[in-house]
């Protein structure tokens, strides 16, 4: 099993400047795709979505977690997973196929499903909002292929056209959506960014490397209006709010558990262990090391 990513990655962007031999990347304004191919008996991390996520398993497991919830997606099944969401995911191969991970992402802005949804002259105003964030959904044997049959352009992504692209993912989406009835109502639902509570938003986030400008995308709010908000609960701004959360769960994480100074860094939301040692010594008055020291343990701040 490969150790644990601690840092978050914002995709696609992270994953467009960090691609290795094993991704391939097809580009198109206003999405996005990446195919990979690798061998794995098990990898994690975090994802910061910037925008909304198509993913269809060709082989391998794929498991996504957001909060409370837990979503598996293996061969011949995808996952929606809507924008501005922290999620956790573990990847891995099955032992019968040789540990193979195979698996294509779209990214989705919202004019491109905007685009979509008007071309299949759908209106879901009658229905009530849809409150799923993440949701996993069967893919036959026709689209499966479809998917198959994508891969070679991934090789070659110079000589394919961006119109092409287009096409493709249109028809994609009008093959699922003939598939399955719920799949087009939840695109309807994904430009619809509601306001959500900002305690519920900081708490969920608190552990996550996400800057004061995404919590506030993530409240449905602008950033001016996110920071008064804020502060009119908390009293305090953002910024000051959250660090002092997070080093007062990495005192109680660096006194309670085996963890070690850097994997409690990483764990709480900081991503530079320098930084997150000052800070921690400027609040408690002692560095975050002398609670891995039996003879030095400094209890109170």
């Amino acid at each position: 099993m490969a150790a644990p990513s601690n840092r978050m990655k914002k995709i696609p962007g992270t994953l467009e400047k960090t691609a290795t031999h094993q991704q391939k990347i097809l580009r198109l304004n206003g999405m996005s795709a990446i195919e990979s191919c690798t061998r794995t008996e098990g990898a994690t991390g975090t994802l910061f979505l910037e925008d909304h996520m198509l993913l269809f398993v060709l082989e391998g497991v794929y498991t996504v977690r957001f909060g409370a919830e837990v979503h598996t997606a293996r061969k011949h099944q995808m996952v929606l997973i809507h924008k501005s969401v922290a999620i956790q995911y573990e990847k891995s191969g099955e032992p019968d196929s040789d540990y193979t991970l195979n698996y294509i992402m779209f990214f989705l802005k919202d004019e491109v499903i905007g685009e979509f949804v008007r071309m299949a002259d759908y209106s879901a105003s009658a229905e009530a909002d849809s409150k799923s964030t993440i949701s996993v959904h069967p893919i036959d044997d026709r689209l499966f292929s479809y998917l198959a049959s994508l891969q070679p352009y991934f090789h070659e992504p110079e000589r394919v056209k961006d119109g092409l692209v287009k096409v493709k993912l249109l028809e994609l989406l009008f093959g699922i959506a003939d598939r399955n009835a719920g799949f087009l109502f939840e695109l309807s639902q994904m430009k619809r960014q509601a306001r959500r509570s900002i305690a519920d938003v900081v708490e969920a986030n608190l552990a996550n490397p996400v800057s004061v400008q995404d919590l506030a995308y993530l409240a449905g709010r602008s950033l001016s209006a996110f920071k008064r908000d804020f502060k009119a609960i908390y009293n305090t701004s953002p910024l000051q709010w959250i660090r002092n959360a997070r080093l007062d769960q990495a005192k109680d994480l660096l006194a309670h558990s085996s963890l070690s100074v850097t994997e409690v860094c990483f764990r709480t939301g900081f991503e530079n262990v320098s930084h997150f040692s000052k800070a921690f010594k400027l609040k408690f008055g002692f560095p975050p090391s002398a609670l891995k020291q039996p003879s030095l343990p400094p209890t109170s701040s």
